[in-house]
């Protein structure tokens, strides 16, 4: 992909900037302090929490591409975000043990020089295997779990515990790297 314009991903997540990586572009991070209160449907929350990011970030970066994106677990429609302790944590895997749930990703991409913008949300669902006492409590002995919403990261330790993934593996890190691709190269021409 030809890159026309800078790019900036409005996110300190490092899952996000190493997705970002692979997909072989140069970009800048420029972490937004946006107001991630929302209360809608978990769609809704994830879409309008990107776009939020995208648009603190914006008037910063002139002539650029911003990326930002939202994740989010959900368990019916219960949101587990990032947890507040280990208890919060174990909480939080009790209810994904055994069970299917829903990652999502809301992602908005927009140009700032010609004030284009796209909002795209990704969903996977992800199965978890039961998860036995000894082995929640050796997993919340480390620190994978506190920075991560739903209190696990695909890619690390955790990956043990998923048999089934009904989806974008990258989206469960963080980012769906083609929605991402495309939506960058729809708001980069011209």
């Amino acid at each position: 992909m030809k890159q026309v314009y800078p790019i900036v991903l409005a996110s300190g997540s490092p899952r996000r900037k190493e997705l970002m990586q692979m997909l072989g572009l140069s970009f800048e991070t420029d972490v937004s302090q946006a107001d991630e209160h929302f209360a809608g449907t978990p769609k809704e929350t994830v879409a309008v929490l990107s776009q939020r990011k995208a648009a603190a970030v914006a008037p910063a970066h002139p002539s650029a591409i911003i990326l930002a994106a939202d994740t989010l677990v959900f368990v019916d429609s219960d949101r587990l975000g990032k947890p507040k302790d280990r208890d919060d944590a174990r909480h939080m895997l009790q209810q994904l043990s055994g069970r299917w749930h829903s990652v999502l990703t809301g992602v908005t991409v927009c140009n700032t020089k010609t004030g284009r913008s796209l909002t795209e949300v990704e969903e996977t669902k992800v199965h978890f295997l039961d998860i036995s006492e000894e082995e929640m409590e050796a997993y919340l002995s480390t620190d994978e779990p506190y920075d991560k919403a739903g209190a696990y990261a695909i890619q690390g330790r955790a990956g043990v515990f998923i048999d089934r993934i009904d989806g974008s593996w990258s989206n469960v890190v963080g980012l769906p790297m083609h929605t991402a691709k495309r939506l960058i190269e729809a708001l980069s021409e011209g």
